[in-house]
């Protein structure tokens, strides 16, 4: 079994989950079954290196998402550190729901 770090968590990843790229042109519907059943991305190596990464369009967009949360996140934290202006759990309640509404109509 093989891990692979995803930021400061440490996950095995089943050998299943590192083909070689020929795998594409070779067996795409056993890579495509994969990365739908699983969830998990298929990391694709060429001449023993890694060179590509195949996921799900569910799994790329719940992604996205994660990294839109992320950076609004980060920008919130940027904006308390300059500013004085502060939020109460119901102003933040309302706003997180907007932008997840508007998230998820993009």
């Amino acid at each position: 079994m093989i891990t692979l770090k995803y930021g400061m968590e440490v996950v095995p990843m089943p050998n299943q989950m590192i083909r070689p790229v020929s795998d594409l042109r070779n067996n795409f519907a056993d890579v495509s079954r994969t990365v739908h059943e699983t969830g998990q991305p298929v990391f694709l190596t060429k001449n023993g290196f890694g060179d590509m990464v195949v996921l799900s369009m569910e799994a790329y967009e719940n992604l996205q998402f994660d990294s839109h949360v992320y950076d609004m996140l980060l920008e919130g934290e940027r904006e308390a550190e300059t500013t004085g202006k502060r939020f109460s759990p119901k102003e933040a309640l309302a706003s997180m729901r907007a932008a997840i509404d508007g998230a998820a109509h993009v």
